[in-house]
């Protein structure tokens, strides 16, 4: 006990310290933020709103004509006539949430300049609603909401603060009996300011979110691309594993085929059947990394050891689509002729996974599938009509990410040097057309006179 007491004394001790440090950081770093804030030449436009757009702009103007008109005959009604330097600052006051549009602390010194002014001036005559009028409380209101939008809160405290003693510097050298805008006019500033320190925070929240829900889709897409290109890797590992162990077990073969070989022979067929035999096993320990993190589903239904599917399977797969609900049909043009094993694994996958993507996104569409072999290659041209059902209510396996499919066939073509368009069609379908290059072996011209 004795032990765990000085434990959790040293932690709290800890947590206390800790606290102290960033409270005095805090407390070191306000007379910067004031200084940056609350300079008077610092510009910080106030964004037009999202559906009013300007028209708020034009509001707040016509607001402060309004409370100026106001202010002008409040003042001649106890000052007839007022004088012209009453009148200038009533201007002034007017016209200073106006210029919080694009420089709110410029607002609040002129503001607040125009307020201890006003006061001074009229502090012999104006007795009932000294030292703020209303329509002056208003536009002062108006400058320290639309100042605490965009300040941090530390200077939208400090410009209450400012905004307080203005008045209290105003009353205090003065006998005045009734002073019932001072409390009032504080009650209004301060929730002023609460109401902008709030919808700012709300409004950096909401831009931090955005940021991290950008970066979240752009690590999401840059995993979804590392997963695809690791899968492709695995398949093409297997077609090579393939021909390394046949040039192995040909290299070992070939001295027995021939009656006499020579020692240079049989020594450099050993020895192309020793480099097919290491680089085996430097494959064998990729595949290990490569596959290490395979799903377990795979693993247990012995997908990972499963030789990789070529375009002769693709009859097996149109069966199994046709089997789970999807109207697909087969279209060959060109005369089929074999291919290179990653071209027709390629291929094949294209085929898979836009089906997929039909029986996902497109329930009750058709599908067509068609194959072009050409001189310079393969062309893969996958179609299908819009869907009749809503696409919930078919599910194809488990929910891949959004755009992985989509993403696997783009690099698999890529990587065959090919190309792959994706879009859709004008009846409401979908279609994606892959050209994968595989161009004829040409063949040696025979020689004059052979």
């Amino acid at each position: 006990m004795p032990r765990l007491w000085q434990e959790n004394e040293h932690t709290s001790g800890g947590s206390t310290v800790g606290d102290t440090a960033r409270w005095e950081s805090a407390l070191r770093a306000v007379p910067g933020i004031l200084r940056a804030d609350l300079r008077p030449g610092r510009r910080d436009p106030l964004p037009r709103h999202r559906h009013l757009g300007r028209l708020a702009h034009g509001h707040l103007v016509l607001f402060c004509v309004l409370m100026g008109i106001w202010d002008q005959n409040h003042y001649e009604s106890f000052m007839d006539p007022a004088t012209g330097a009453v009148s200038l600052l009533v201007v002034l006051q007017s016209a200073a949430p106006v210029l919080a549009l694009s420089r709110p602390a410029a607002a609040l010194w002129i503001s607040s300049a125009a307020l201890t002014l006003t006061a001074g001036l009229t502090s012999a005559v104006f007795g009932v609603a000294w030292p703020w009028s209303v329509p002056a409380v208003a536009l002062h209101t108006l400058v320290l909401l639309l100042l605490s939008l965009r300040v941090r809160p530390a200077a939208a405290v400090a410009a209450l603060g400012i905004s307080l003693l203005t008045g209290i510097g105003a009353v205090g050298p003065h006998d005045v009996p009734q002073l019932l805008t001072l409390p009032h006019g504080a009650v209004s500033f301060a929730m002023a300011t609460v109401l902008g320190c709030s919808l700012r925070a709300t409004r950096v929240s909401r831009t931090r979110l955005v940021e991290q829900e950008e970066l979240t889709a752009g690590e999401r897409a840059r995993r979804a691309l590392l997963e695809e290109r690791g899968r492709i890797a695995r398949e093409l590992h297997d077609v090579v594993a393939h021909h390394m162990s046949v040039i192995s077990i040909q290299a070992q073969v070939a001295p027995h085929l021939v009656a006499d070989p020579s020692p240079e022979l049989r020594e450099n067929l050993a020895g192309i059947r020793q480099n097919a035999v290491d680089a085996l096993t430097e494959l064998r320990r990729v595949l290990g990394v490569l596959r290490g993190d395979g799903a377990e589903g795979d693993a247990a239904a012995g997908v990972r050891h499963a030789p990789q599917p070529t375009l002769d399977g693709l009859d097996e797969l149109l069966a199994n689509v046709r089997a789970a609900g999807l109207d697909v049909n087969v279209e060959t043009e060109g005369e089929p002729r074999p291919l290179s094993p990653g071209t027709e694994l390629s291929a094949y996958r294209i085929v898979q996974e836009a089906l997929s993507n039909a029986m996902r996104h497109a329930p009750g569409a058709r599908a067509t599938v068609r194959t072009h072999y050409h001189h310079g290659g393969l062309t893969v041209r996958i179609t299908n009509t819009a869907a009749t059902r809503p696409a919930g209510s078919v599910t194809a396996g488990p929910a891949r990410e959004p755009g992985h499919g989509l993403l696997g066939m783009r690099e698999r073509t890529a990587m065959l040097g090919g190309e792959l368009a994706a879009g859709a069609t004008p009846d409401g379908g979908w279609e994606i057309t892959a050209t994968l290059p595989a161009p004829l072996p040409t063949q040696p011209r025979a020689k004059d006179g052979s």
